[in-house]
C-alpha cells in the first residue's frame, strides 16, 4: 500500500489557506474615497505616488494652456487634480499637492507665472475638495469657489500693475465705461455713468464670470468624478433633470 507523500498530503490545505487570504484581501475597485486613507498607511508609496502623479498633472495643464491655449477648454482643469488629490487621500496631501505644483512652475516658467497658478487655482482646488468631501451643498462650494475666483482675479491685476507699471485697473474701467456708454445711448438715457457705478459694474461682471467658472467646473467634475469611484456632492434637482443624471 502507497502511502501519500508529505507535498501531497499538504497541497489542498494550503490552497485552500491560500483561497482564504485571498478572500481577505479587499479588491481596490470596491474601496471607497473615505476608507481608502485607512486602509493605506501614511506615507506610503500609493499616497506619495498619486501625490506626485495628480500634482505634476496640475502644473502641466496650466503650462500647456499657457504656452498653447486651447481657449477655455483646459482652464475647467485647473483646480481639478488638487480636488481630486483631496477626496482621496484628504487636506495634508492636497496641500502637499500645491506646494509641489507651486515649486514645479517655479522651475518651469518662473516665480509670478507659479503664483499666478496657486492664487486662486492651487488654493480653489483645496476649498472644493473641503466642501465635496463634507458633501456641501452646490451652493455652498460655488459660491466659496466665486469669492476665491474673484480674489485672485483681483490679485493678478494688482501683480501685473507693479511688474508692469502701470494701473491695469485703469484699463478694465475703461472698457467698462465705453461699454456702458452705449448702453445708455441705445436706451436713450442723455446722462454720463458715474465711476462708483463703472467700478460696481466691473466687480460684478467679475464675480458673474467666476460663478458661471465653477458652476461648469462642477459639471465637468460630477460626470468624471463619478467614474473614478471619487463622488463629489449631489447637484440640486434641477440640474439632474436637465442633465438627465441619476444621482
Amino acid at each position: 500500500m502507497q502511502t501519500p507523500s508529505p507535498d501531497s498530503a499538504s497541497t489542498p490545505s494550503t490552497a485552500q489557506s491560500w483561497q482564504t487570504e485571498s478572500a481577505q484581501i479587499p479588491d481596490d475597485s470596491l474601496i471607497s474615497s473615505s476608507d481608502r486613507r485607512h486602509t493605506v498607511q501614511a506615507g506610503s508609496p500609493l499616497m506619495m505616488v498619486e501625490t506626485a502623479f495628480l500634482a505634476s498633472t496640475a502644473s502641466l495643464i496650466w503650462f500647456v494652456n499657457y504656452y498653447f491655449p486651447l481657449g477655455p477648454l483646459l482652464r475647467i482643469f485647473f483646480p481639478l487634480p488638487i480636488a481630486l488629490l483631496y477626496l482621496r487621500w484628504g487636506k495634508r496631501e492636497a496641500l502637499m499637492g500645491v506646494i509641489t505644483s507651486g515649486l514645479l512652475l517655479t522651475v518651469l516658467m518662473g516665480p509670478t507665472r507659479s503664483i499666478g497658478y496657486l492664487i486662486p487655482y492651487g488654493w480653489l482646488g483645496v476649498i472644493l475638495g473641503e466642501t465635496w468631501k463634507r458633501q456641501a451643498p452646490w451652493f455652498v462650494s460655488i459660491g466659496m469657489g466665486t469669492i476665491i475666483g474673484a480674489l485672485g482675479f483681483f490679485f493678478r491685476y494688482w501683480l501685473l500693475s507693479i511688474l508692469l507699471g502701470r494701473d491695469l485697473w485703469v484699463y478694465a474701467t475703461t472698457q467698462i465705461t465705453e461699454l456702458v456708454d452705449w448702453f445708455f445711448i441705445r436706451l436713450g438715457i442723455l446722462a454720463q455713468p458715474d465711476l462708483t457705478l463703472i467700478q460696481g459694474i466691473a466687480i460684478l461682471v467679475v464675480l458673474l464670470n467666476s460663478m458661471i467658472y465653477l458652476f461648469v467646473v462642477h459639471l465637468v467634475s460630477l460626470l468624471l468624478f463619478d467614474r473614478l469611484r471619487n463622488p463629489i456632492s449631489r447637484p440640486p434637482k434641477w440640474v439632474q433633470v436637465l442633465l438627465d443624471y441619476e444621482a
